[in-house]
Order: structure tokens, then C-alpha cells, then sequence
């Protein structure tokens, strides 16, 4: 086999003495601990790894720092990876994508010589017509399009997280800039977060072969500076949020400061065949060598006009490689100092004022020869035409700055005339610095004064460097191949000229009609020719021509990092040990476990369910109900804030006396409800749901932020315990516990409301009947929860008070009728359908949602939610179960339950309105498609006139 590999001490990130075997394509190779898979490949001849998106033309290493897509691969199960950065593994299997037969098989390879009818923005133009043949198109498209496979078959990986940090200084970059501006951070006392997606600290110092090992050490010895490698910034939000990707890991990350120094991104040269594999950038080159000891080639030609270039020249010769020739498009040798030493030592051949016209391959595909001609730096080449022989092409002519991150903010870059690329303007957002390259020069020009001085807080943009000038653009036009300026997309140089002559020219409409820049890569490696030629054809200055926005992640990220494990911990109760102990079933509710019944020995779910039932409509029970959201609002405005937020009147509400409390969305859908306690002018005392009570608190935030009433929110759902003791004999059990106040009907009414103690236990007494019977709601600090709960059923003992679950709860409030939020209301409910119209303050004249709830039902609810009835014995059906009228859908099942109070089944269901009078029969399909026939009754299904809850 073909071996590439220099001799030691070429490659830094490489243990020679650990190999590791991989496939690709099914075929075997080996590499060293350390390579990546393109460096690995490369390392043993295999230079072809992908075919291109459009046209399957062979690709190969353009960057060797996945900045643009010609590595993308299908790692085992996983899509998208990009091989010049992923590490091999033991028994690591690679796959070529996008591919119909394999790599060198490739039977789509076709379409490359089918290019002229796929013009730009040749979708929008055709396979309208013939009608009839579209179905057979799009089996077509769709087979073409996209890249890699999912194996939807996999399953979740819970391995993955997320994690919140904190810092005063996160610097994102760890070339000699970020170092510096980190070192300089952490001796100034602040807490420093390094970020870099590299294994070793050091940036581009490490390929250029310069020597930072003291500067790393300094930051790896600084206690402060807490290091993320192989760790990558994907993005940078409002208040310097960095979200950071390391491994299965995302790092919500809140820094008081942020410094870039994420360097550039070299850009092509745009000339026919500039695709060809053995063409690269100079810094893919020395990475290839320096970082993974891999000989490019064996003859190089350069093109470049900057000191790069020559720079690569002279490793390229120091690893044994015969240069051809450079090619400089400026007029003369530009360089200076030691480079300008180092370079006329050697003998080698330049020629000045030239372009690459063409890069022509032999007959295994790989590049043979270019095709070198003069120059005039206006996109023409002409005058004497060379041909120079070699196998690798390194380019060196131009960067853009690597600056998403600041993007992400929305500051754009501008194009410098002088420094002839783009850069960052000097006023930045406050508290974000850049330093290096990334400011829009040459890479290897980063000092580490640049990163002291944004550590620092100055963000000084440095001076050009000595003999740093002005160059012309490569672009070549003619040739006999493909010039491309977006290798992701497969676009051709011609294909943004012609998109601007189509009316295209402003750079956002040119990203959308020709899709440059909207490949995986965000097209990092051809901006800024793509925004020189769309300039150049409008008649547009460039400074004046803009660019896209690089948008969040910056890398490629998993469905998995977004997931994650449930972010949620899993919260208790303060009586969770009890239910324990006493042997409940326990369930998730939002964030919390709830028991959902308490069986005894042997019984089934069902028996438990109903006998907790019949326990509190004959005797009396203990519910926890701790998990239900409670929000205090004080101040002098209260009242009218929640008259705002909600849909009854508060405004007269009495103290000591309770309300309902419904919530809805801007466009009128039921979103939360509760009750609202008035235990003061100026204090509610307000309950939400379990796993509503997060959203509804996030919305009185909001929407009081714009009001700017007068008043306090918090959420104290994790402050209070609170419990509900329930049946006709609850009364009882409260009289034993030496209560403050009165629990007398008289004194303490349904939907009344009192603060005083029980055994010396503050608590807020509500009276209310989710339940259907006499009810006392008793809310206490968490810290006495336990106590509370032991008191109550201590009292109850002789009355045989037994506690219930969330199931029995659910069978109790269906048999009064009441709602579940969530349950009973979808996404489009709205409290007119849910026959919540009762709930609406009718003389209110505002109400969030009310504008829409209006309009909704101008011509009344396009369907109702009733109760209906089953014959005992019946068939049960389920949740989400049809209900059909003929053959149409004329509705659906919301809840149903035995109901051991009433001796047949019961629920409720959203039906047509013309389905909703009482007594009208409906037919609901079982989960065997037999219809099951139900009638439609009144509500609530158990004591019609509530005199049980009233007593």
C-alpha cells in the first residue's frame, strides 16, 4: 500500500507507536492515534473521499479544518461527518456519501456531463410541466437530494447533556491571540474559559511549525484558566450566552466578557478545474505535514500573493517536495525581512504578474498539470501560457475573517479596500473583543500583544503588517472546465454571473436564488469571491456590497446535543417518603413524581383507582397536591394586573374569597388555570398547573415588563407544601387539628379563603371542590410539610381517612365535569369550545387573548366540548378515540373513566356544535373499529346542584 507518512518529527498531534486499523469503503487501512480520517487516508494514497452535491465530481482535501464540505462522509451511523478534523478510531467504519455505487462507482457521476442543462436556478424553472409528469420528477429529486443517511432505527443516546458554566472571561480561540488574551485575563484575578475545537493549544502556530510551548504551558499552569479542547463555540447570543459543543456535551456558557480570536479562513482561487483533488490550500498543506507528518505530493506548484505562500513553498521543499514553480499575481516578490532571506536562498522557480487558468488531472482523476498564464488582475489571463507540471496545487491568496460568532450579534463585516478582504469595524458590542487574525488579516500576523489588549477590555484593532499589500482577486475566466466558487453547493463561477444578469445582484436575493453559501459549511471557503463577482457584475462598489450572515451553529451539531438527557430534575415532594412507605405507584407529572394510586396487597390499578374514589365520595381522603404551581402578586396594582392576565373580574373580588383563575394565549387558546385567593388588597395568592406554572410565571413577567404596574410576582410553587383533604367527612378531620379560624360553611364558605394554623402549622385555607366534595385546600411552608401531612392523617384515623392519587383524582373532577388544561383543551382550544364561556368577565373591556377570543367566535365555536354517557357494561374506548358522524370525523374523546360513583362509563369529547345538544346520540370508534354508541348529557355528571362541595 501507497504510504505518504514523513519521518518524525513531522507530526505533532500523531503517536507513531499506537496504529489503529479502520475501513473506508469497506476496504482496510491504518493510521496513528491522532490522524484524522482524511489525514489517515491521504497518509495511505487515498485522496478521493467524497463526490460533490450537484454534479459528483471527485473531491478530495481542500482545507484539512472542516472548512468546507469535500470530506463529508457517513461515519457508522452517523451522517455529515467531516473527515478532515474526526479522528480515526479502532474499528471506525467510513463511508463515502452522496454516492449511488460506491466512491469509484459512482453512478450519478453522469450528471457532470449533463451540467449546461442545470443552469442556476434551473429549479425554479422546471419540472412544472407536463403536470402529470411531477409525481415521476420528484421520486427523482428526492433520491438526489440531501446528504448522508439516518438510520431512523438507532434509537435515542441519553449519553448526551447539557451544563450551565459561568465566567468574567471566555476566549474562543486558542492560537498564540487567544493565549495571550486568556494569560493576560487570568493574571488580572478573572475566571477564564479557553475554547478551541483543537487537540493542542496553539492555533495555527502548530502547522506553521513555530514553537508556542512556553506560552502554552503558561495558560495550562494558571489555576484560573479552566481549558475546553475539541470544543467548539457554536454560537453567541444576547447577553454573552456562548453555546459551546464538546463532545455529548453542550455547555450553556454566560461569560461578562468574550474574546474571538478564531483567526480567518483562506479562500480559493477561482480557475477551471480548480476542484481537481491534489488542490488545496497552503494551510491544509503544512497541516497535512506538520500536524499529521502526510507528504501532500510529490511536485507542488503555488499559487499565492502573500507571504504565506512562499512559506508554505519552503516547508513543501523542506519535506523532499519538488517545487514546479510559484505563482505570484502580484507584480514582484513582496516579501520582507527573514521570509525574504529564507525564500532568495533557495532556488526556485516564480512567475510574477500570472494565474492559474486551468488545473488539468491524468487519468486516475488527480491532478497532472496547470495551465499558468498572465494576469492583469481584472479576472483576464492572457500572453504566454506555461504548463506546469505537479500533483499538488497549494493556494495562499486571500482570507475572510473567521468571525460567525460576531455575526451572530448582527455585526456585519466591511470589505477594506486596502487589506482587500473583509474585517471588523472597531465599535463592537459592549463586552465583546477580537483579537488576531480574525480582525481580517493574514493568520500568522496575530501577536500576542493583539490578545492582551482585548483581554484587557481596550479591543484595539492591530496595524497592518510590514509589507502587507493590496493584491488583485484570482479570478480566471475561460478555461475548459469548471471554475467553482462554492464547492458545498457546486457553483460555478458563471452560475453567480448569471444569477446577477437575472436580477439577482443583491448578495441576500444571490444567497437564495443560487444557494451560495447555504451549504453545510455556510460557504466559509468562497464568500468573498462570491460577493467580488456579484460586485464586479452589478456595477456595485464592494464596500457596498455586503455579505450573509454566517448563522448559528457555526460546526455541525446533533440532534442529540439539542436533546440531550431531560435537562429537568426530577423534584419531590416534602411527603415523598410517606407515599413511599406506604407503597404508592408513582408517576411524572412536569417535573415531579405524584403517586398515581396506592394499591394494597394484590390489587390491580383499577381497584385501587375506584376504591380511592369511593374513599372520599363516602369518607374523606388526603391528596398531596404540593407539585401545583403557586405565584404570590403584591402591590398596589395587583388586582388590575391580574383583571389583565385573566379572564373573570378581580378588580371588587372580596377579600378572603376565592376565583377562577383561566389563562389564555394572544390568539385566545386556553393555556393554564387555577384559582386566585385574595388575602389582602394587595396580595394574591394565585395557583397554576404542575407543568404550566414555569410558562404562566415567564408570561406575567413579560407582559408587566411592558405595562409597568405596580406589583410583585414570584413563584413559590417550591416554598409551599400543600395538601387537600376531601369528603364529607373533612370537616371532621380539620376540627381535630386546634385550628385558628373557623371551619364552619358559615365562617369558612366554599371558595373562601383564610390564614391562620393548624397545630401551631401556618397555613392558607382554601376552600375549593376540584373533587366534587367538601374540600379544604391547606398550604404550608415546605418545611412543615411532612408534619402537616402526619397531623392529617393521624386525625383521620378513626374516620378511616385514606390517601388518594392523581388517577383518582382525575375519575373524581371528570365526574363533576371539570377540565384538565392539557388534557380537555388542545393548542386551539378556546374557553367558548371548552364551555368555559361562564369564565369570561363579560363587561371586562381588556384581557390578553380577548381581541382574539372575540373574533374566533363571531359566528360561534366551530365545536363544543360535552359530556356524554355510555350504557354500563360497555366497550371503553380510549383518549384521543374518534367520534364519527356517517363516514366523517365529527369529533374526538378528551377523557373517559368508570365511574364507580355512577355505575357506567363517562367523559368528555369535542363534537360538532350540531352533535352537542343533550340528549343527541353519538357513535365513538373502539381500538377495534367498532362504533360504540354514547349520548350526550348534561353536566357535571355527579351532583348536579354542588351541594356536596357547598357544605
Amino acid at each position: 500500500m501507497t504510504t505518504n507518512r514523513l519521518p518524525s518529527p513531522y507530526g505533532r498531534l500523531i503517536q507513531r507507536d499506537k496504529p489503529v486499523h479502520f475501513t473506508f469503503e469497506g476496504k482496510s487501512y491504518t493510521g496513528f492515534e491522532g490522524d484524522t480520517i482524511a489525514s489517515a487516508l491521504m497518509a495511505n494514497g487515498q485522496s478521493v473521499m467524497s463526490r460533490s452535491f450537484k454534479y459528483h465530481r471527485p473531491r478530495s482535501v481542500f482545507s484539512m479544518s472542516g472548512a468546507e464540505a469535500n470530506t463529508l462522509m457517513q461515519v457508522d451511523s452517523m451522517p455529515n461527518v467531516v473527515g478532515d478534523v474526526h479522528p480515526i478510531s479502532k474499528g471506525l467504519k467510513a463511508e463515502a456519501q452522496n454516492v449511488f455505487g460506491g466512491l469509484n462507482g459512482d453512478k450519478a457521476k453522469w450528471l457532470d456531463k449533463l451540467s449546461r442543462f442545470m443552469p442556476v436556478g434551473f429549479y425554479y424553472h422546471t419540472f412544472f410541466r407536463p403536470k402529470f409528469l411531477w409525481p415521476v420528477w420528484e421520486r427523482v429529486i428526492r433520491g438526489l437530494a440531501g446528504l448522508g443517511k439516518v438510520d431512523v432505527s438507532l434509537g435515542h443516546d441519553d449519553s448526551y447533556d447539557k451544563a450551565y458554566t459561568f465566567c468574567d472571561v471566555a476566549v474562543v480561540g486558542a492560537g498564540v491571540s487567544g493565549l495571550s488574551a486568556a494569560l493576560e485575563a487570568a493574571q488580572a484575578e478573572s475566571d477564564v474559559i479557553l475554547i478551541d475545537s483543537g487537540v493542542k493549544l496553539g492555533g495555527s502556530a502548530l502547522y506553521k511549525n513555530q514553537d508556542v510551548s512556553d506560552l502554552a504551558k503558561a495558560v495550562e499552569n494558571q489555576a484560573n484558566i479552566e481549558i475546553y479542547l475539541n470544543a467548539t463555540a457554536q454560537g453567541l447570543f444576547a447577553d454573552n450566552m456562548l453555546a459551546v459543543i464538546q463532545g455529548k456535551r453542550m455547555y450553556k456558557l454566560r461569560a461578562h466578557k468574550v474574546v474571538v480570536a478564531t483567526g480567518v479562513i483562506g479562500q480559493p482561487a477561482v480557475f477551471a478545474g480548480n476542484d481537481l483533488p491534489g488542490v488545496m490550500h497552503a494551510s491544509a498543506a503544512q497541516r497535512l505535514m506538520h500536524l499529521y507528518g502526510v507528504c501532500p505530493g510529490h511536485s507542488a506548484a503555488v499559487l499565492t500573493a502573500d507571504e504565506d505562500g512562499y512559506a508554505c513553498a519552503l516547508d513543501l521543499m523542506a519535506a523532499g517536495v519538488t517545487i514546479s514553480q510559484v505563482i505570484d499575481l502580484r507584480a514582484g516578490f513582496a516579501a520582507t525581512g527573514l521570509m525574504h532571506d529564507a525564500f532568495k536562498a533557495k532556488d526556485i522557480p516564480i512567475r510574477y504578474a500570472a494565474m492559474v487558468s486551468e488545473a488539468q488531472s491524468g487519468a486516475d482523476g488527480h491532478l497532472e498539470r496547470v495551465i499558468v498564464k498572465d494576469f492583469d488582475g481584472h479576472g483576464r489571463v492572457s500572453g504566454r501560457t506555461e504548463q506546469v507540471s505537479c500533483d499538488v496545487l497549494c493556494i495562499s491568496v486571500g482570507v475572510v475573517p473567521n468571525a460567525g460568532l460576531i455575526h451572530h450579534l448582527g455585526t456585519p463585516a466591511l470589505y477594506d479596500e486596502e487589506a482587500a478582504t473583509f474585517k471588523l469595524p472597531e465599535e463592537l458590542p459592549a463586552n465583546v473583543f477580537v483579537a488576531g487574525g480574525v480582525n481580517g488579516y493574514r493568520s500568522h500576523v496575530s501577536k500576542a500583544a493583539d490578545g492582551k489588549r482585548a483581554a484587557g477590555g481596550a479591543g484595539e484593532v492591530p496595524a497592518d503588517p510590514p509589507g502587507y499589500q493590496n493584491h488583485p482577486w484570482p479570478m480566471a475566466a475561460g478555461g475548459a472546465g469548471k471554475a467553482f466558487v462554492d464547492y458545498d453547493e457546486d457553483l460555478q463561477m458563471k452560475d453567480i454571473l448569471n444569477a446577477v444578469r437575472s436580477g439577482f445582484s443583491h448578495v441576500q436575493l444571490l444567497k437564495r436564488y443560487s444557494t451560495a453559501g447555504m451549504g453545510p459549511m455556510q460557504g466559509r471557503t468562497g464568500h468573498l469571491a462570491v460577493v467580488r463577482l456579484s460586485a464586479k457584475e452589478a456595477g456595485r462598489p464592494l464596500n457596498k456590497a455586503g455579505m450573509t450572515t454566517l448563522r448559528p451553529p457555526i460546526g455541525g451539531e446533533t440532534l442529540g446535543h439539542l436533546a440531550g438527557r431531560q435537562f429537568d430534575p426530577t423534584r419531590y415532594t416534602a411527603v415523598h417518603d410517606r407515599h413511599v412507605e406506604l407503597g404508592a405507584e408513582m408517576m411524572v407529572a412536569g417535573s415531579w413524581l405524584r403517586p398515581a394510586y396506592y394499591p394494597q396487597a394484590n390489587e390491580h390499578a383499577n381497584a385501587a383507582i375506584q376504591r380511592e374514589v369511593l374513599a372520599v365520595r363516602n369518607g374523606v381522603g388526603l391528596i398531596d397536591i404540593s407539585t401545583l404551581g403557586k405565584l404570590e402578586v403584591r402591590g398596589p396594582d395587583a388586582a388590575e394586573f391580574l383583571n389583565r392576565m385573566h379572564t373573570f373580574a378581580y378588580l371588587k373580588q372580596p377579600v378572603g374569597r376565592l376565583r377562577y383563575a383561566l389563562m389564555c394565549g394572544d390568539a385566545g387558546q386556553v393555556i393554564d388555570d387555577g384559582v386566585a385567593a385574595r388575602l389582602a388588597d394587595d396580595h394574591f395568592y394565585v395557583s397554576a398547573t404542575t407543568g404550566g406554572v414555569d410558562g404562566v410565571y415567564r408570561r406575567m413577567l413579560w407582559f408587566n415588563a411592558q405595562w409597568g404596574l405596580k406589583v410583585d410576582i414570584a413563584n413559590v410553587t417550591g416554598a409551599y407544601a400543600a395538601f387537600n383533604v376531601a369528603g364529607p367527612d373533612a370537616r371532621k378531620v380539620m376540627e381535630r387539628l386546634e385550628p385558628s379560624f373557623d371551619v364552619s360553611a358559615e365562617a369558612l364558605p366554599y371558595m373562601g379563603a383564610v390564614e391562620g394554623t393548624l397545630n401551631e402549622t401556618p397555613v392558607r385555607a382554601l376552600r375549593v371542590g376540584f373533587v366534587g366534595e367538601l374540600g379544604y385546600e391547606l398550604h404550608c411552608p415546605v418545611s412543615q410539610g411532612l408534619s402537616l401531612w402526619d397531623a392529617l392523617m393521624d386525625a383521620g384515623k378513626d374516620l378511616n381517612i385514606q390517601p388518594f392519587g392523581v388517577e383518582a383524582q382525575r375519575v373524581l373532577r371528570l365526574e363533576k365535569g371539570h377540565i384538565i388544561v392539557g388534557q380537555d383543551t388542545d393548542g386551539l382550544s378556546t374557553p367558548p369550545e371548552a364551555d368555559m364561556a361562564w369564565a369570561i368577565a363579560k363587561k371586562k373591556p381588556f384581557y390578553v387573548g380577548k381581541a382574539a377570543v372575540d373574533s374566533l367566535n363571531t359566528d360561534g365555536p366551530e365545536r363544543r366540548l360535552v359530556g356524554f354517557a355510555l350504557a354500563s357494561g360497555s366497550v371503553l374506548p380510549e383518549e384521543s378515540h374518534l367520534v364519527i358522524e356517517g363516514k366523517d370525523i365529527a369529533g374526538r374523546v378528551t377523557s373517559i373513566s368508570e365511574s364507580p360513583s355512577l355505575g357506567h362509563p363517562l367523559g368528555l369529547a369535542f363534537v360538532r356544535p350540531d352533535l352537542s345538544e343533550v340528549g343527541q346520540s353519538i357513535a365513538i370508534r373502539g381500538d377495534k373499529g367498532q362504533m360504540i354508541p354514547a349520548k350526550v348529557v348534561s353536566l357535571p355528571f355527579y351532583d348536579a346542584d354542588g351541594k356536596r362541595q357547598e357544605m
